[in-house]
């Protein structure tokens, strides 16, 4: 698939989320970083208007806003750091290492942090955070992973497991 083509299926899936809402834009509260990204994404309430040099580095140079979203608003803004990515516009970001973490084979049986999340894995706390994503939303996904697997060789095996681990089952509508 062509990079035009790639970017155009990436709009269309995600052309119906809506923005979460500023009270929703973060996932934690621990350290200063989730506060910060909450200051800088408010009022970008267009995913399509943000400029991928804002993207790469949120907030404050510190190239960390995957990781600290909601996962409302990581659905939300995720197609812009996708199309930047296609784009070759991100250096310091990368979404593929956010929607391949916990999704290898590996991941499966490592605890998150036992002393808080008591037996919660890397692959169910994965799993539980990107299941907001519908089927297309999915499809979309994968098709960009399989982009990033053709020219991101140190990626590939991450993106081979995660893909046969839960990205084509949620493209198919089906139960990971």
């Amino acid at each position: 698939m062509d990079t035009e083509a790639l970017k155009t299926r990436v709009r269309q899936a995600f052309s119906q989320v809506e923005f979460p809402g500023e009270w929703c834009l973060r996932g934690s509260n621990e350290g200063d970083e989730p506060y910060l990204m909450e200051e800088e994404f408010k009022g970008k309430s267009d995913w399509q208007a943000i400029d991928a040099t804002f993207l790469d580095q949120a907030p404050a140079g510190l190239s960390s806003a995957l990781s600290f979203f909601s996962d409302e608003a990581f659905r939300f803004y995720l197609p812009a750091y996708l199309i930047a990515d296609i784009d070759g516009l991100l250096v310091s970001t990368n979404p593929v290492f956010h929607l391949t973490h916990g999704l290898t084979d590996a991941a499966r049986a490592e605890k998150v942090n036992p002393r808080r999340y008591g037996e919660r894995t890397w692959f169910e706390a994965a799993c539980h955070k990107l299941a907001v994503f519908d089927k297309a939303q999915a499809a979309a996904i994968v098709t960009y992973l399989e982009f990033k697997r053709e020219t991101d060789e140190f990626e590939r095996e991450d993106i081979n497991q995660a893909l046969a681990n839960f990205w084509r089952h949620r493209a198919a509508g089906a139960d990971t």
